[in-house]
């Protein structure tokens, strides 16, 4: 049972996984610093407030309701995703394309109709394709050569 346990842990997508989840974390760090450090304060200048969660808020019969709470996550998770496709995605984009420019692109298959002519032409190529009509004189040597087909004669009557 450990070493079921010990194969799965020891496992490349395991692995991977867990190594993408640390980097997850830290590069969630960066972006929390850039929005706390730099984005809200923006929006401090605009709106008057360092964020947007106390705007459009009200209260009910005792129940609070905030927009801007809901706007503060959106914004957030914008900004997480533009951070992610610019520091993430765009650059691998772009290797991906430079790597792909040293190489060829791969010839496109052959279609159905294609590959059977082929295996027509093989087939064919392989048998003997010469014109042959009916033989004509003697086969047996010093026999005649000309007239009609030598076929052997048939049987004869007694």
């Amino acid at each position: 049972m450990i070493k079921g346990f010990r194969d799965f842990i020891l496992r490349g997508s395991v692995i991977d996984l867990a190594v993408a989840v640390v980097l997850g974390a830290a590069f969630g760090a960066i972006v929390t610093a850039l929005v706390e450090n730099i984005i809200n304060p923006l929006i401090a200048a605009i709106f008057g407030q360092p964020d947007i969660t106390s705007v459009g808020s009200f209260t009910i019969n005792g129940a609070n309701f905030s927009i801007g709470a809901v706007l503060q996550a959106i914004l957030n998770f914008l900004f997480v995703a533009i951070a992610v496709y610019f520091v993430l995605v765009l650059p691998m984009n772009r290797l991906m394309q430079l790597r792909k420019r040293g190489e060829e692109e791969p010839p496109e298959a052959p279609s159905e109709e294609v590959l059977l002519l082929t295996q027509i032409r093989d087939l064919l190529g392989g048998a003997d394709t010469t014109v042959a009509g009916p033989p004509t004189g003697d086969p047996t040597p010093g026999g005649p050569t000309t007239g009609g087909p030598a076929y052997p004669p048939g049987p004869t009557s007694r």
